[in-house]
């Protein structure tokens, strides 16, 4: 093989070695309830002590006249305490319209953003849920970055939220 492919080569077969994945399947239940709203969720990454590391997604009323929707993001305590008060809403590739019921996946690749800076280390996913005239619910699920391994991860809701799995492939 000629010298000057070698390299290119090389290069690319170390990028592909460090592909990483990441799944986060999420489950709105089904509530029996006289008045039921979507529930607004936000999603994010932060370290072991708390702190905010990225957004992955927020989930709102993005329809209501006036941007009324942004003014009931702040329901969403924790999410909005640690960043959700300094961004300016939308926010592309974050930001998006409430989910239905059922089943919900969201998928990441080390190439992505945020995962494409993020630091080796220990970090966990956050989801909060709050719904009008219902309650509110946060989960976390810890993992580690870049997986070494394929892990699972996952957790139950008892009230907003249903169960969360989270899967990282290397």
């Amino acid at each position: 093989m000629p010298k000057r492919l070698l390299l290119p080569l090389c290069a690319l077969l170390s990028t592909s070695a460090l592909a990483a994945d990441l799944q986060l399947d999420l489950e709105i239940p089904r509530l029996q309830v006289a008045e039921y709203h979507r529930p607004y969720v936000a999603i994010w990454l932060e370290q072991p002590d708390q702190q905010h590391v990225a957004n992955l997604a927020v989930w709102y009323d993005q329809k209501l006249k006036d941007k009324e929707g942004e003014k009931w993001l702040k329901d969403l305590r924790q999410w909005w305490r640690r960043s959700g008060r300094s961004l300016e809403m939308p926010v592309d590739g974050i930001s998006g319209a409430t989910r239905a019921v059922g089943k919900q996946s969201l998928s990441f690749s080390s190439a992505d953003a945020p995962f494409n800076a993020l630091p080796a280390g220990e970090y966990r996913v956050v989801v909060e849920a709050a719904r009008e005239v219902g309650g509110r619910e946060l989960l976390r699920l810890p993992f580690t970055w870049p997986p070494q391994q394929p892990a699972t991860q996952s957790t139950q809701g008892s009230s907003e939220l249903g169960q969360i799995t989270l899967q990282l492939t290397p």
